[in-house]
């Protein structure tokens, strides 16, 4: 084989083409194959164009559909959740102050009744010292009209034992005047 370019040359690889077994390469064929071809995109244009274009078309048209509704959607609840979450805390809130205020009236209750208490005891303190002081002071008369006996029984005895006579009289003018100071 030569490599040359006219138009013979061509002619003769194709024909040596189309004996070996290549019948795309015979230019006979070529009008009729240019045809098929031509025919065959129509065909595959008219289909993409009536049939499969409309339908992909469609499921897009579909999809953004269902994607701007689910936006929408989700715009809404996240509105929702925010107006949800606005109400929770305003309740948390009020619950707080609710409880706050629970609390201060239980602790004023709590020390009203405490007073009370206080002062019952107070009193009660109040009437057990009086009722002491006074026992004690009953014990200390006692005590002292004892001490007087005793020292007036003494003096009596120890003038006795020393060999005098006193009276009555003498010994409780005596004790009286000693206890005195």
């Amino acid at each position: 084989m030569t490599a040359t370019t006219t138009p013979e040359a061509a002619t003769e690889v194709a024909h040596e083409a189309a004996a070996a077994g290549m019948p795309q390469l015979d230019p006979s064929h070529f009008a009729n194959q240019i045809f098929w071809l031509v025919v065959t995109l129509v065909v595959i244009f008219f289909v993409l164009k009536l049939i499969a274009l409309p339908r992909i078309g469609g499921t897009l048209a579909n999809r953004k559909g269902t994607i701007l509704n689910d936006l929408a959607a989700a715009e809404e609840f996240k509105q929702k959740a925010l107006s949800a979450e606005k109400a929770y805390n305003d309740a948390l809130a009020q619950a707080r102050a609710e409880a706050g205020k629970i609390v201060a009236q239980t602790k004023a209750e709590i020390q009203q009744d405490l007073n009370a208490a206080i002062a019952k005891a107070d009193t009660q303190i109040a009437a057990k010292a009086a009722e002491s002081a006074q026992r004690i002071d009953e014990i200390r008369a006692g005590a002292q009209e004892a001490i007087n006996e005793v020292a007036k029984d003494t003096a009596k005895e120890l003038v006795a034992a020393l060999g005098g006579s006193a009276d009555a009289r003498s010994i409780t003018a005596a004790v009286t005047a000693r206890m005195k100071g």
